[in-house]
């Protein structure tokens, strides 16, 4: 079953090694690549998530400030920490974690990042110019699927991929990145959502199969074809009786199509530590792109 598992951690390092050269030649001359997170409210998962992204930032020697507002905060105090970092030169990166709570307008205050501090590669400029096929900042999780497929060598080309969800965080630029004339591309693309009817009719016809729409276990060894490709990013948090209080899942069930499958990501251990690992890299790219 190792054999199996598509692990996360492996790629990153090599993300991680590959900017080092990079990191040091900004170290060099007084460049701290710099990522400022705005966190609204309290929720557990955004909270341990922001969390590892510092730790990252700081075992590479960048930084990584966590600017966190009450859950009851006015969109235009939000707005105006936005243009302060804009116009903050030790600032090179701009994230706001998401989801924000249901008064505030994420659309709007995306917006108001410069496209060149835009990071998470959420700005309509820069998911333009991914459409375009000239992509500046690629959203880190799309990307980090895009590294698992090249490290594990796996060819996609004229392949048949399934992309269950279409939210502009994975499922959008994931078709956006996979059918196009790039290294990793070139695959006929069909992307499922809520309303597609008799799902496993399409998620049957997959030669590699993404899913990514937040549900547990959605996706079952009736629901696919011996030996595709899967890469599960789902994140689901799952209550138990554990120290912890929860345990995490994807939305493949791991178990019931592990022997079914040629490769899966697992969850956690498979895109996850990738998230991250793109994160930083986009970060380094813009302070490079400043810098030069």
């Amino acid at each position: 079953m190792e054999n199996k598992k598509l692990l996360g951690k492996p790629v990153a390092e090599k993300i991680y090694l590959s900017i080092t050269e990079k990191l040091q030649k900004l170290h060099l001359n007084s460049i701290i690549p710099k990522l400022s997170v705005i966190l609204i409210g309290n929720d557990p998962s955004s909270k341990i998530y922001v969390n590892s992204k510092k730790k990252a930032f700081t075992r590479m020697k960048c930084k990584s400030e966590i600017h966190h507002f009450d859950e009851n905060v006015l969109e235009e105090h939000v707005i105006n920490l936005v243009d302060n970092l804009n116009s903050d030169n030790t600032v090179h990166g701009i994230l706001i974690q998401l989801p924000l709570p249901k008064h505030l307008d994420s659309e709007k205050i995306i917006k108001k990042i410069n496209p060149k501090k835009d990071v998470d590669g959420f700005h309509p400029e820069n998911l333009g110019n991914l459409l375009q096929g000239n992509p500046t900042f690629i959203p880190c999780t799309p990307y980090g699927c895009i590294e698992v497929l090249k490290y594990y060598n796996i060819n996609i080309k004229s392949k048949h991929v399934v992309i269950v969800g279409r939210s502009n965080i994975v499922g959008k630029p994931l078709f956006a990145l996979l059918s196009q004339r790039f290294k990793i591309g070139n695959a006929t693309v069909t992307i499922c959502h809520s309303h597609t009817k008799n799902l496993s009719k399409y998620t049957k016809m997959a030669d590699v199969l993404i899913v990514a729409v937040g549900k547990s276990h959605l996706i079952t060894d009736n629901m696919i074809k011996d030996g595709v490709i899967i890469l599960d990013v789902g994140i689901n948090r799952i209550n138990d009786t554990s120290q912890k209080g929860y345990y995490i899942v994807g939305d493949v069930d791991f178990d019931r199509v592990v022997n079914k499958a040629s490769v899966i990501t697992p969850v956690p251990g498979g895109i996850g530590p990738m998230t991250i690992a793109m994160l930083l890299y986009n970060t380094v790219k813009s302070a490079e792109n400043k810098f030069i």
